[in-house]
């Protein structure tokens, strides 16, 4: 009887083990499935991606100032700013390069002459045009693994997601 009671607590610790190290593998850290580090891979790809192909120099923020300023037309720095997801810093620093290349010039605010509104010159409209074509190619190129329909869904999602 003696016997057969060690098999039972044996058995049953030998149980409990294999429970906890399943337990432990599925709460496991894996750095290369959180969404923060995979968001930053697919960040790193598109980048490397645009930094090869856009035209004129521009980086990924010059260029969303830029097609920002075509899309809605002159606006107050710190408009521009709160558009493309920027602080009162980075915004000013991104339009004083852009307008030290005569892309960018500022106007007198048509609703406010107390403030300045930033505005594309020709120039900067021309290279703003040209710009969005490659950076059409550009998102078809950081797509291209993807089917069509996942690449709808990865739009939608991070939309959600911003």
């Amino acid at each position: 009887m003696r016997r057969e009671k060690l098999k039972v607590v044996a058995a049953a610790a030998e149980q409990s083990e294999q429970s906890r190290q399943e337990s432990r593998q599925e709460s496991r850290y894996v750095l290369d499935d959180q969404v923060g580090f995979l968001m930053r891979v697919a960040m790193q790809r598109h980048t490397a991606i645009f930094t090869a192909r856009m035209i004129g120099g521009l980086t990924q923020t010059q260029f969303a100032a830029l097609a920002k300023l075509y899309e809605v037309g002159p606006c107050s720095q710190n408009q521009l700013g709160r558009l493309i997801y920027l602080d009162a810093a980075t915004i000013k620093g991104v339009v004083d390069r852009l307008g030290a290349r005569s892309l960018v010039t500022a106007l007198a605010d048509p609703q406010d002459r107390r403030r300045r509104a930033v505005a594309l010159t020709e120039r900067g409209r021309l290279i703003t045009e040209a710009a969005q074509q490659v950076a059409a190619e550009i998102t078809a190129a950081t797509l291209k693994p993807l089917t069509a329909e996942e690449q709808r869904q990865v739009v939608r999602l991070l939309k959600k997601l911003g």
